[in-house]
């Protein structure tokens, strides 16, 4: 399993989206409030006796937030969002969603929602 969760942060890292890149460039190396972010984190859980992980976009340890980035995708699978974001938040963490076009449109609104979640 570890190996499955390294190569898929590894490749998640790699194409990221151009709103993901943005929202990095943002809060890396502690730039939000002097909170520590960790992007493509993988949360791991277990449901009917088996492992599991997920890859958030971006992790906040010390606040427990998970910061998601939506694509066009997630429009078609909101039930699927939904039944991860209540794993996370089952799991004691928080999850907060920008779309793609928010934070390419108005990074400042995005930054702005983050800081009152932190």
């Amino acid at each position: 399993m570890a190996d499955l969760i390294r190569e898929t942060v590894r490749n998640l890292r790699r194409k990221q989206t151009e709103a993901e890149a943005m929202i990095w460039l943002a809060v890396r190396n502690r730039k939000l409030d002097g909170k520590k972010f960790l992007r493509q984190h993988p949360i791991r859980f277990e449901i009917d006796g088996k492992s599991r992980f997920f890859v958030a976009d971006f992790y906040c340890h010390e606040m427990k937030l998970v910061i998601e980035i939506d694509g066009t995708v997630h429009e078609r699978q909101k039930d699927y969002d939904e039944l991860r974001t209540y794993i996370i938040n089952t799991l004691g963490m928080k999850v907060i969603r920008f779309r793609n076009a928010d934070v390419l449109n108005d990074i400042n609104k995005v930054l702005a929602r983050l800081r009152e979640q932190l």
